[in-house]
């Protein structure tokens, strides 16, 4: 039977996983004095790319001897920067429980061809991360965006490692507590949990990093936009915010309003419990319904940001048609946009959760999946 159309609509219906919804106080006309039609090279350009660094380090804790670059392409520019100029000194243990961390390791095995070893869990589960040798070279994602499955802790990571760790965090910066000890790369992007705008990504290396890149030359050879190093040497203008190619002022203006929001909050710790409150608002509903759960089976690993959801009524006989037509049941409704599951999960809803989402939102989209779901199960 269905069920009557709910009074309420969540304020804001963008609960996207990427380009996310922009901080609660977005207002364009705060970015009015990007500096539009000048050089990124100038000193007010150069000075605003350094403020973005600087805060990026200031809401993440980041440690002051790591570095901090803006670098092309977003979290994959980043992270495929990292593994071209990092990897094949040693060898690498290629981790994936999802799409994105897949990608990698197809990048470590085809085109690198390096000597991998391949670790993999199904959507919903995650590798064990401990039974890794961290004296190879350590390639995972901290949250998987696609699967809502994130890594628990940094605990099981040694401090006594002889490889390195890549890490890419791009859906778990700024929402869940980075070991920076345990990490000696880690990339994201602005579009994820801050809402930045697109194209520009986050590099972020450990000291140890630093002595690979000015002590191992691979053996392929690497674009412009991949260089580091110089005769030998870190481009230490890199991470001052003397970018390797022309960034957007305007996308940049964007993420440096971002962090002050961020940091009117309270930082990091705010930021970490809205997602948190967010998410168990979900759980909750999931809780309470017999036809509804989280895709990450152990609760220690599901996400606070990228919540992944399945339908398991046993009515449901082509479960990607029925969550596509509640997808778009929402989106035609007003109530969500953008909450299908990602091309290549499993089927099902992913709610964005991070703290640039209102609860109030989350609390509001709650009767509307319900609502949904009788609407098309009748």
């Amino acid at each position: 039977m269905a069920m009557k159309e709910p009074g309420a609509r969540p304020a804001n219906p963008r609960f996207s996983s990427g380009p996310c919804a922009k901080p609660p106080t977005f207002d364009l006309k705060k970015l009015a004095d990007a500096p539009l039609g000048r050089s990124h090279r100038a000193a007010v350009g150069k000075a605003r790319l350094k403020a973005a660094i600087d805060g990026t380090r200031e809401i993440l804790g980041v440690p002051d001897d790591y570095r901090i670059g803006i670098v092309p392409a977003s979290d994959t520019g980043a992270f495929e920067m990292a593994m071209w100029t990092m990897l094949g000194a040693r060898a690498v243990e290629m981790v994936a429980w999802e799409s994105f961390g897949a990608g990698w390791v197809t990048d470590a095995v085809k085109q690198l061809r390096l000597d991998a070893r391949v670790h993999e869990a199904p959507y919903g589960g995650i590798v064990d991360m401990t039974a890794l040798d961290y004296d190879r070279d350590v390639c995972f994602t901290w949250n998987g965006t696609t699967s809502g499955v994130r890594m628990p802790h940094g605990r099981m990571i040694p401090d006594a490692r002889a490889g390195l760790t890549l890490c890419d965090a791009t859906s778990a910066a700024f929402a869940q507590d980075l070991p920076w000890d345990k990490l000696d790369v880690t990339t994201f992007s602005w579009q994820k949990v801050l809402g930045g705008e697109a194209a520009h990504g986050m590099l972020i290396l450990s000291p140890r990093a630093v002595e690979r890149l000015e002590s191992y030359t691979p053996p392929w050879p690497l674009p412009k936009i991949f260089r580091l190093t110089k005769g030998g040497k870190l481009i230490e203008g890199i991470f001052r915010g003397e970018t390797i190619n022309t960034p957007s002022m305007l996308a940049v203006e964007d993420y440096l309003l971002a962090l002050d929001w961020a940091r009117s909050i309270g930082g990091l710790s705010a930021l970490m419990a809205r997602a948190d409150a967010n998410a168990a608002v979900i759980a909750e509903f999931c809780a309470s319904r017999d036809w509804i759960e989280n895709l990450a089976s152990d609760p220690a690993t599901r996400s606070n940001t990228s919540v992944c959801l399945k339908f398991t009524d046993p009515r449901i006989e082509d479960g990607a048609a029925f969550a596509k037509a509640i997808a778009q049941r929402l989106d035609k409704a007003g109530a969500a946009h953008d909450i299908g599951a990602y091309r290549d999960a499993p089927p099902g809803l992913r709610i964005w959760c991070g703290g640039t989402v209102e609860t109030a939102d989350i609390e509001a989209l709650m009767p509307w999946i319900d609502w949904a779901f009788h609407s098309e199960i009748a």
